[in-house]
């Protein structure tokens, strides 16, 4: 599996292209403030084309640029409890934020929605791009977060050998840290939820991309990570 990672222009959000391999289709993870035109070069440099744009939840930094990317026929996919956040992911923004979005890029922050936007389901299972993509609902910091998992593991990614999936984690695990709950949809009680039932069962072969940060593994996050310390059934 090819995998491209690279960080948005703000929040270091990290944008993610998953295809099966050079010259095929692929997916669009995520895509963040800015990521147009690194994105353009990606795809051109490996000669992809874009199938859908899956989106772990909803908030600005993760889905800036996702009607710049479908466009056409290529719609977006996200958690049905997360699609409000599409009509208007600024309206939850400080006032200081969008000013400070407008003074890094020149021009005030707008929004368009994207024309196709697919709902997905816990344990759904999405064949797109020649890919099979698992949805795994983990709402906490927000009620639509989920994770996307995928039966292999992409070349060059890897931080370490004997690793044999791969789970964009969004917002819901970090390496050696977790989503915030404090903001708006938000909520710690059930973020605790999604980390003990649907994140430490992931088994420990498991490469971890995260919506932030570097990509890790469930064996370092389970052995290391203190929000996953005492968690364990």
């Amino acid at each position: 599996m090819l995998a491209v990672a690279f960080p948005a222009a703000a929040f270091d959000t990290n944008c993610y292209v998953l295809a099966p391999g050079p010259g095929e289709e692929c997916l669009v993870v995520d895509p963040g403030i800015g990521v147009e035109e690194t994105l353009r070069g990606v795809l051109s440099e490996h000669r992809l084309r874009p199938a859908a744009v899956l989106l772990t939840h909803g908030h600005l930094d993760h889905v800036y640029s996702v009607t710049a990317v479908c466009g056409g026929d290529t719609a977006a996919y996200i958690h049905g409890d997360d699609r409000y956040r599409l009509h208007d992911p600024m309206a939850s923004l400080a006032p200081g934020t969008l000013a400070m979005m407008e003074q890094q890029f020149g021009r005030r922050a707008t929004w368009r929605e994207p024309d196709r936007v697919v709902e997905v389901a816990d344990r759904e299972v999405l064949t797109l791009a020649g890919l099979d993509v698992e949805v795994l609902h983990a709402p906490g910091h927000t009620e639509g977060s989920v994770m996307f998992g995928l039966g292999a593991v992409p070349d060059g990614l890897a931080p370490e050998e004997g690793l044999d999936r791969t789970m964009v984690s969004g917002d819901v695990l970090f390496a050696g840290s977790i989503g915030r709950t404090d903001l708006p949809g938000g909520d710690h009680p059930a973020m605790l939820r999604s980390l003990h039932d649907v994140v430490l069962p992931l088994p420990d072969s498991t490469l971890v991309l995260c919506g932030h940060g570097p990509a890790t593994t469930m064996r370092r996050e389970r052995a290391t990570n203190p929000y996953l310390q005492g968690l364990t059934a």
